[in-house]
């Protein structure tokens, strides 16, 4: 019997093929109806949706399987595989889904979860596949009442999956209203009501299937054709981060109850509505007032004719990539699903990343490339990661070496040096890499990466004095000799005991130099080389104690993961770092001019 998962895969083809067909009858009617870097944003989220459901099915499976077994207050699996008891079960489903989604507006916490579905400011196919991660963390609850009747698992995992499908062909506006239908079903003119953000129709239609359980319960509003639609949420999300997008309105609920006065509100803001403050927290954090004509204002980041064909076929492949995942993911071993779960998570992010401009297109394949070698190390595919390694540092050296803003600014000579150092580092890191992979030639990479760290500090020297933050520099000097004292006591062999020594007084003075250019130059670019440095240290002993002291579990996971994020943030950080550098002189620059009498001429 194939599974849940296995029946997304299967659907995945006629979900794509109807997307297709809307988009093909909004272009036809003059107006389309999709933005592509909103589309794959939606399409994004609910590949996380799906993936992250591999490891929280077992909490709401695991939770009613237990109830149903043990509390069911009627035991009667005859009836409910029968014809009646199907149908009643997709209608008991569809009112415990009613309450869940009523309370998903209703309840800041429940809100967190099921506001990603609303996030787009587009309306259509891709938008009903835009769903939560982390909504079957509570939403288990509101099916209790099913698990209490005895219907069994199987029947409740069948008429959710109905339940969600049905959902798919409502998100739509090419379909106008259906008259009699509107009344009893969930419809696409229904649900229009329930996304829009207008005053009249907020927090309405909450039904999956059928829209009674709205008119009954008093939160039926019909459409207006007077009054069209705006679509998203009261605060938009302004990013095609998928793990932003997810987090976000926790991170408000958090950072108001950390702030509120009042112990009993610091528990308020996660039940009381969404937009519920205390006024305590209102006053000192206060926020604009909505604004729906404001709001009709799209997000949209422009994006060249060659990032979309890098976004579409990177989405593609991302497509690829989870539909195996889910095929295989019931019968894999749970660490294997771990790791790919990464693998898809970074490839997500970076893809989001990219179109937002917040990397280039050559890191978004870096950060790929490395998560591929990562993997490949833990899972033991020897060949493929042969692959992986070396191209991960490709990725990055090109990346760096057509990056424009290093030929821009009044101190280009400067700007170049600091290229040539940051390609020379990434380059003996890439040796570095190569000696590692093959047997017997360690110290040989341990002489790259020496080099590459002293490239490194060569390019943190740059605009910075020895050491500006002391503090920074006494703890790391504490944690250098704390690390190294530990490998010589767990066994560091006599004949490295001095190679090691000076390894780690070198990436010591790559890290305190980083902070110390933090100290100097405040900035994100700063801060991320910073962090990045810090990184490099982590993985360096990771990889030592693994080698030396001890084996370590899923060392190859935590030595690689540490190690290309530390590259990254090196390489993002000292990007920016440039670009922060060239603004401020051309800034300057162009201060001068306009204060002197030749800057007027």
């Amino acid at each position: 019997m194939l599974t849940p998962s296995q029946v997304i895969v299967l659907a995945t083809p006629v979900f794509f093929g109807l997307i297709a067909i809307e988009w093909w009858i909004s272009l036809r009617r003059g107006r389309n109806a999709y933005a592509l870097a909103d589309a794959i944003s939606s399409l994004n989220l609910g590949v996380l949706s799906q993936t992250s459901a591999v490891f929280t099915k077992l909490l709401t499976l695991g939770i009613y399987t237990a109830i149903a077994s043990h509390a069911a207050l009627w035991i009667n699996d005859a009836f409910w595989l029968s014809l009646p008891g199907w149908l009643l079960a997709l209608v008991f489903y569809d009112f415990c889904y009613y309450w869940l989604h009523r309370m998903g507006h209703e309840v800041g916490a429940l809100w967190a979860a099921h506001a990603v579905h609303h996030q787009s400011q587009a309306y259509n196919l891709s938008t009903a596949l835009r769903q939560t991660s982390s909504g079957a963390l509570l939403g288990w609850i509101f099916y209790l009442p099913m698990a209490l009747a005895g219907v069994p698992p199987l029947v409740f995992a069948v008429v959710g999956l109905i339940d969600l499908l049905y959902q798919f062909w409502v998100h739509t506006e090419q379909v106008k209203k259906l008259g009699w239908f509107d009344r009893w079903f969930c419809s696409p003119s229904n649900h229009r009501v329930h996304h829009a953000v207008n005053d009249r129709y907020l927090d309405r239609n909450y039904g999956g299937i059928f829209i009674f359980w709205d008119r009954l319960f008093g939160t039926f509003k019909a459409e207006d054709e007077r009054e069209p639609c705006v679509y998203g949420t009261r605060g938009l999300l302004n990013s095609w981060d998928p793990l932003w997008a997810n987090t976000t309105v926790y991170r408000q609920l958090a950072h108001d109850s950390w702030h509120a006065r009042n112990w009993a509100d610091k528990l308020r803001i996660w039940l009381k509505p969404p937009g519920w403050r205390p006024a305590d927290v209102a006053q000192r954090f206060p926020k604009p007032a909505f604004d729906l004509d404001a709001h009709r204002t799209l997000f949209a980041p422009a994006m060249s004719q060659r990032l979309r064909w890098f976004a579409s076929l990177q989405f593609v492949v991302l497509v690829a990539g989870t539909s195996f995942f889910l095929w295989n993911a019931d019968q894999s071993p749970l660490a294997n699903n771990l790791i790919w779960f990464g693998v898809l998570l970074t490839s997500q992010w970076a893809l989001g990343a990219v179109m937002q401009a917040r990397i280039g297109a050559w890191m978004a394949l870096m950060l790929q490339s490395g998560a591929l070698a990562t993997a490949t190390a833990a899972l033991g595919w020897q060949e493929w990661h042969w692959l992986f390694k070396p191209a991960t540092m490709v990725f990055t050296i090109f990346y760096v070496a057509t990056y424009a803003e290093f030929e821009k600014g009044t101190a280009q000579k400067h700007s170049k040096s600091a290229k040539h150092w940051l390609l020379a580092a990434l380059a003996l890191s890439m040796l570095g890499d190569v000696f590692l992979m093959l047997d017997g030639l360690f110290i040989p990479g341990l002489v790259s990466f020496l080099l590459a760290h002293l490239c490194y500090i060569a390019l943190f020297k740059q605009n910075a004095p020895w050491f500006a933050n002391r503090r920074a520099m006494v703890l790391i000097g504490l944690i250098a000799l704390t690390m190294y004292g530990y490998l010589w006591q767990g066994g560091l062999p006599a004949e490295l005991r001095i190679p090691v020594l000076a390894y780690v007084g070198v990436i010591a003075t790559m890290a305190a130099q980083a902070w110390g250019c933090y100290r100097v130059q405040p900035n994100r670019g700063t801060l991320l080389v910073a962090l990045g440095a810090s990184f490099f240290m982590l993985s360096d002993s990771i990889l030592a104690i693994n080698r030396f002291v001890q084996p370590l579990p899923w060392s190859a996971i935590w030595v690689l993961s540490s190690y290309y994020l530390a590259q990254a943030l090196i390489v993002q950080g000292s990007l920016k770092r440039r670009d922060s550098t060239s603004s401020s002189e051309e800034a300057g620059s162009i201060s001068t001019g306009m204060a002197s009498p030749s800057g007027l001429t």
